[in-house]
């Protein structure tokens, strides 16, 4: 292939000493790969004249096969690069918690009985802290909510709707159905999600003003002090699938719905294991809760 390259790059150049430059050799060893080469063909491939190197009417007919060849090794290097790539893999993941519990695990385990050498790298945050760690390259890509951000490639994944949690025995937990204004009258435990936030997206566009009584960064704090009777709260049924919370979930009305998107800067710019991922993900997504 060394013979095929040189050739290349002597018609490309015209020169065989500014050809032995481009590549890295010696004149002699470029002059000694063409030679080689013609030898093995039993035809001769270039011919000098003042006017520079040209190929000869047998070498013409040949060099479209030369051509076709270098295309085909290259697109073998850059397989054998995925290959690699994928044999020695971090996939480096933004998450939030409900899919860090109820998709990656599934995800994983598919994922990796094809590539079992690429490992995971988990950073859990909210819709603010992962698309900045998508813009500083922390991370290869991170699940968001599409609308927290404009300056990033952002794929819809999947919808989710969010129920009203209550403690057992609430005023409100015997009813079919919870009303947002039901809500904003309860001392309300919000889910710090960062700029981006649902349910105050939801109470908003009704006009009302949910009294926050605590703030937390994560679920399952949030269920505990709801379960003690310290106030109401709205959560992803995604999160609330598993738990043994003495609480009571129910449906919101109107009804509250998150969006799902996997976010990532450029698509070229991916490391080959995430871009392998994130293509296994969207086949899979039906099967997601």
């Amino acid at each position: 292939m060394n013979r095929y390259l040189a050739l290349q790059k002597i018609i490309e150049l015209g020169s065989f000493t500014k050809a032995a430059e481009a590549l890295g050799y010696t004149q002699s060893s470029i002059s000694q790969m063409i030679g080689s080469l013609e030898n093995e063909l039993g035809i001769k491939l270039l011919t000098r004249s003042r006017t520079g190197i040209r190929l000869t009417i047998e070498g013409a007919e040949l060099y479209p096969f030369v051509e076709r060849s270098i295309i085909q090794y290259r697109a073998m290097q850059e397989k054998a690069n995925e290959i690699k790539g994928l044999e020695t893999g971090i996939i480096r993941v933004g998450t939030i918690s409900s899919i860090t519990c109820h998709w990656m695990p599934e995800l994983i385990k598919g994922f990796q009985e094809q590539y079992p050498h690429v490992q995971f790298l988990f950073h859990q945050g909210d819709y603010t802290s992962i698309p900045e760690w998508i813009r500083t390259g922390a991370v290869d890509f991170g699940f968001i909510a599409p609308s927290a951000v404009t300056d990033l490639t952002a794929i819809p994944v999947k919808d989710g709707e969010m129920l009203a949690v209550l403690p057992q025995g609430h005023i409100l937990a015997n009813k079919t159905e919870v009303k947002l204004e039901d809500l904003a009258a309860e001392p309300f435990i919000l889910l710090e999600e960062g700029q981006f936030n649902e349910p105050l997206n939801a109470f908003h566009d009704r006009g009302l003003e949910p009294s926050i009584k605590y703030t937390f960064h994560d679920d399952y704090a949030i269920m505990t002090m709801v379960e003690a009777g310290l106030g109401v709260s709205i959560l992803a049924e995604l999160v609330l699938r598993r738990t043994n919370y003495n609480i009571v979930c129910l449906p919101i009305a109107p009804p509250v719905y998150r969006t799902l998107a996997i976010a990532y800067k450029e698509k070229d710019g991916l490391p080959i294991a995430s871009k392998y991922f994130i293509a296994y993900l969207m086949e899979h997504k039906g099967r997601l809760p």
